[in-house]
């Protein structure tokens, strides 16, 4: 593996991060790589909001890899502020090389950076090789997720 830079990504990114997310059986059925208008609204959203890092892996000059982490202020656990990972892809041609945990690792450093007292993430139940990778990580399945689609 080369070497990684993880930074914050920038409109530019959002071609490749789309299609990462679509490049899945469930993403391919939620995203839509030929309209981006909707993802550039969302970036711009994104990139405005200072509890918000959408970071990209680069390597080589290519964007491998992205996630977004989200530092939420609140009043359990003392007061605390937990991260939240969501949206983790490295491309399809770049799996299996550990660049996955780089970037996740990343994400924990940068909560840790941030004072956070709790990093957490939710998979979706039929990603079991992604549930074995964040258990290999030291996530710990600690809650069932719920959801209402709106």
């Amino acid at each position: 593996m080369e070497e990684i830079d993880i930074r914050r990504a920038t409109a530019g990114d959002i071609e490749a991060i789309v299609a990462m997310l679509a490049d899945d059986d469930l993403g391919r059925g939620r995203e839509t790589p030929a309209d981006l208008a909707p993802y550039r609204d969302a970036f711009a959203r994104i990139d405005a909001d200072p509890n918000q890092f959408l970071a990209v892996a680069e390597e080589a000059g290519d964007v491998v890899g992205s996630l977004q982490v989200t530092f939420v202020p609140g009043l359990s656990r003392r007061g605390a502020t937990r991260a939240i990972v969501e949206a983790v892809r490295i491309r399809a041609d770049r799996r299996s090389r550990g660049l996955g945990g780089v970037l996740v690792k990343w994400a924990i450093d940068e909560a840790r950076r941030r004072n956070c007292a709790l990093v957490q993430l939710t998979s979706d139940a039929a990603r079991t090789d992604a549930h074995r990778f964040y258990l290999r990580l030291g996530f710990e399945q600690s809650h069932l997720g719920f959801k209402l689609a709106l």
